[in-house]
């Protein structure tokens, strides 16, 4: 179906072609790109001049600053008490953990789609654990490096059920919410393109003012990654009314990132990390590792994790147990991912890609041996 012309800003005559159409939204979403590019790279230059948060900064201020998003239900929001909780917001403290033995030695700082990369790139933020996409520019240009994927995710979109569509090709002349200042735009103004429709963008900030604006009628859909529209959709007073349609435009493989150059500190977060994906793959839980590691057992991997054989944690600068420490933090990835965004919780994610490479999914830790 064809929506209805919005009134919305910036759009090309009602008289005009399909073709003309076409090129003003791309001359528009060209402006923006070369808006965000040269921002891009800004903050690629202040990242390879900036000094490169070490372990002896972390330790030094006593506390971990892990840039977060500024609210996204199940991956990172505070609750009535101020108090931070979700599934990204777990492998902030396990690092936390792994460095201090205490995974509350963490300040958890809200960045936006827009202000994320200078926040790392100046060191306001030692790591930032949020949802970002891996990306070729923003790993050469900006000089970032990710050092694992935490969530496989994908481009989606969510519509009200009362407007009648049941695909994303079904948009044309739509308006869309989309968060200024990441790959949403890019590969929105693709997948428009390549079906030779047109839409109105409606940009927003945050994924709070996205749900805002979309729940007002402001935009038709509202599109950014599938687990985002997922964790927005299970916010709403009635769910049920409002469908994820089925296209998954992109590939979002989203992931924990460090500065180029800190390569050391990169060490810590990204075995942090696998550390919490072998602990589920080996059945370690938060409720059994304190047992597990008080003594070797008959399996030398698990020892190696656990501290109880090899010299793990020297390697990177930490005690022998900063896996143990890791892992009660808020258990293993598997105990993170259901208690936090799991089919039995609002936001409902079924594992799919993010399951374990044992049981077909593409999650795998590297030996730690």
């Amino acid at each position: 179906m064809v929506l209805p012309d919005p009134s919305a800003r910036n759009r090309a005559p009602k008289n005009a072609t399909s073709a003309e159409r076409i090129v003003g939204n791309q001359e528009e979403v060209n402006m923006n790109n070369s808006v965000l590019l040269g921002a891009l790279t800004v903050v690629g230059l202040a990242a390879g001049t900036s000094h490169a948060a070490t372990l002896d900064d972390v330790k030094a201020r006593g506390a971990l600053n892990c840039g977060v998003n500024t609210g996204l239900v199940g991956f990172a929001a505070p609750d009535a008490n101020g108090v931070w909780d979700g599934f990204d917001i777990g492998l902030c403290r396990a690092v936390a953990a792994a460095i201090f033995g205490d995974p509350n030695a963490v300040n958890f700082i809200p960045t936006t789609g827009q202000t994320r990369f200078t926040a790392l790139a100046s060191g306001e933020v030692d790591v930032l654990i949020r949802n970002s996409t891996w990306t070729y520019s923003r790993d050469t240009d900006l000089k970032f490096d990710w050092v694992g994927v935490n969530y496989y995710d994908g481009q989606g979109f969510l519509a009200p059920a009362a407007l009648g569509v049941s695909s994303a090709k079904e948009l044309d002349g739509a308006t869309v919410c989309i968060q200024t200042g990441t790959t949403t735009e890019l590969n929105l103004a693709d997948f428009f393109r390549v079906n030779n429709i047109t839409y109105e963008p409606v940009p927003v900030a945050t994924d709070a003012e996205a749900q805002q604006q979309y729940l007002a009628g402001a935009c038709d859909v509202f599109t950014t990654d599938a687990s985002g529209l997922a964790a927005t959709r299970a916010t709403f007073e009635k769910p049920e009314e409002h469908i994820l349609l089925p296209e998954i435009i992109s590939k979002e493989p989203l992931g924990p990132l460090v500065r180029h150059g800190d390569n050391a500190w990169g060490d810590i977060i990204r075995w942090t990390y696998n550390a919490l994906l072998s602990a589920e793959e080996l059945g370690i839980t938060s409720a059994n590792v304190a047992e597990m590691a008080a003594a070797p057992t008959n399996n030398p991997e698990i020892n190696r994790i656990l501290g109880t054989e090899g010299e793990m944690g020297a390697m990177m600068g930490l005690e022998p147990n900063w896996a143990v420490n890791a892992i009660a933090a808020g258990g293993n990835y598997g105990e993170l991912f259901e208690k936090n965004i799991g089919e039995n919780t609002p936001i409902g994610l079924a594992r799919g890609l993010n399951a374990l490479w044992t049981q077909g999914g593409l999650q795998y830790s590297p030996p730690f041996r």
